[in-house]
């Protein structure tokens, strides 16, 4: 009885925590990011309140907290997915696949390798935070609250769709939606977190695909 309680409250928990979730990044995207972009003209600045103050207080604050107050009911321990020893070597791969691809595909588009011209090395703040808020959302957590022994990859499927929804207000917003479809720029991302699933789940170590998400952000916006 007390396990069925237990997953009453952490279904319940889910529902609330993605409804308020995506309410709240919505209009981050729509009206504060913007009010922030307006009003701060120092870019390192805004690019740390940003993703190094706000982001990390609505995702990776929240995210750590219900981990930790569901411990008993999640598939990988808060404590457990920082300090599981990983053999690196087996994702060593993942970072080379990604490396040639990106680097392949800047070559084709460019006829050549260098770096973008509209990189900024206020970016670097952007890389270094992105995996961290983005991999305890939607692995560290809501992948770690839906995922069984028994069912893996339903999980992973569903978590890499709301992965993608997570990108639509700024799309809508920016003008991007249709453009993203047509593209079809949305199915790197559902890809890339089905890999970063994937890694999670295989190495119980959310720091695998941390840094798979950062490198691969870092070489985006070094190159594209």
């Amino acid at each position: 009885m007390k396990i069925a309680k237990n997953n009453v409250s952490k279904s319940s928990a889910l529902i609330v925590y993605v409804i308020i979730f995506y309410s709240i990044w919505t209009i981050w995207e729509v009206i504060i990011k913007p009010f922030i972009n307006n009003t701060i003209p120092n870019e390192y600045i805004s690019q740390f309140i940003k993703s190094g103050i706000i982001k990390n207080l609505v995702w990776t604050l929240p995210a750590i907290l219900l981990v930790n107050h569901f411990k008993d009911d999640v598939y990988i321990g808060l404590k457990d997915m920082f300090t599981a020893k990983v053999q690196w070597l087996k994702y060593i791969s993942i970072f080379i696949i990604f490396t040639v691809y990106l680097l392949a595909g800047t070559f084709l588009t460019n006829g050549k390798i260098s770096i973008s011209e509209t990189f900024k090395p206020s970016s670097l703040i952007t890389v270094l935070f992105v995996g961290i808020t983005e991999e305890m959302v939607f692995r560290g957590w809501l992948l770690n609250c839906m995922v069984s022994e028994k069912k893996k990859w339903l999980p992973i499927i569903i978590n890499s769709l709301m992965f993608l929804l997570i990108h639509f207000p700024v799309w809508i917003y920016e003008g991007h939606f249709i453009e993203n479809f047509q593209n079809l720029g949305f199915l790197s991302i559902i890809i890339l977190s089905i890999i970063f699933g994937w890694t999670f789940i295989k190495s119980k170590n959310i720091l695998i695909p941390i840094m798979l998400h950062m490198y691969w952000d870092l070489l985006i916006f070094l190159f594209y």
